[in-house]
């Protein structure tokens, strides 16, 4: 599975949402980059998304 991202990379979904920290991978999922951030109340939320609804944050 060839991704375009790395880990420690930040990145939003396509359409809007918080910007996410990537903290590894798991290649044999579809959802396959894990990715987490920080909600408004300081909770650290994890999460898995397919990289072809992430993009680059900046």
């Amino acid at each position: 599975m060839e991704t375009n991202f790395k880990k420690g990379q930040h990145v939003k979904q396509e359409f809007g949402g918080p910007i996410m920290k990537i903290i590894g991978f798991e290649p044999e999922l579809i959802e396959n980059v894990i990715t987490q951030w920080e909600d408004e109340e300081g909770t650290i939320i994890t999460g898995k998304f397919m990289d072809s609804v992430l993009i680059h944050a900046h």
